[in-house]
């Protein structure tokens, strides 16, 4: 099993981070969070990391010129906290091909759709004007495209009648919270696979370093 450091990237109030630190609490995910980074100072979610004793900076896309050096002060924070696995628990920025192949393979992302459907910011939106039955999250490897990594594991649930953008995303955020964490556990205990477009998940005996 690799001894993970997680770097997460937030943007809003942190309730899927709350999960991963709960989970990680029970001892169910074996890592610790390194660091977490927030696009806006006021982030609610550096507040729940810092009342858990852990790292926090603020790395505010207004203050640098341009993109490059946003992104570049947040690798330097990874790098400086030793982070191996990055995790974007409502980062609601679209990273650049720069920073991907920095942390190729080893970046994950939660999607409150069942992509490849509904893709982008506005996914409740997009899947209530479509009209779906089904909607639900997704947990995916980051690549260069918008939410268009290999896919790890997905959670639906069903769209009712009378649902709100509010109401479905909180039906959503229930199996997030689910998800994210144990997508998070099946690579930190290497037991991922990807292969091509296809990720397969190995039985907990089949781990380890190949």
């Amino acid at each position: 099993m690799r001894e993970e450091k997680l770097g997460i990237l937030c943007s809003g109030r942190g309730s899927n981070l709350a999960s991963i630190i709960e989970a990680i609490e029970r001892e169910e995910i074996p890592a610790e969070i390194a660091v977490v980074i927030a696009d806006k100072r006021d982030a609610y979610a550096l507040e729940r990391a810092r009342a858990k004793g852990i790292p926090t900076v603020a790395v505010v896309y207004r203050d640098y010129a341009e993109r490059a050096d946003f992104e570049r002060a947040m690798l330097d924070e990874m790098h400086a906290h030793g982070v191996t696995l990055v995790v974007l628990a409502g980062f609601m920025r679209m990273l650049s091909p720069v920073f991907v192949h920095a942390y190729t393979g080893r970046i994950l992302n939660i999607h409150p759709a069942l992509l490849p459907s509904f893709p982008g910011a506005h996914a409740h939106r997009d899947a209530l004007a479509y009209g779906v039955k089904v909607s639900g999250c997704t947990v995916h490897f980051v690549d260069e495209g918008m939410d268009s990594g290999p896919i790890i594991l997905q959670a639906s649930v069903p769209v009712m009648e009378d649902d709100t953008e509010e109401t479905l995303a909180a039906r959503v955020l229930e199996q997030e919270h689910r998800i994210f964490p144990e997508a998070i556990k099946l690579y930190v205990e290497d037991r991922l696979r990807t292969d091509g477009r296809r990720v397969h998940i190995l039985p907990a005996a089949e781990g380890g370093s190949l």
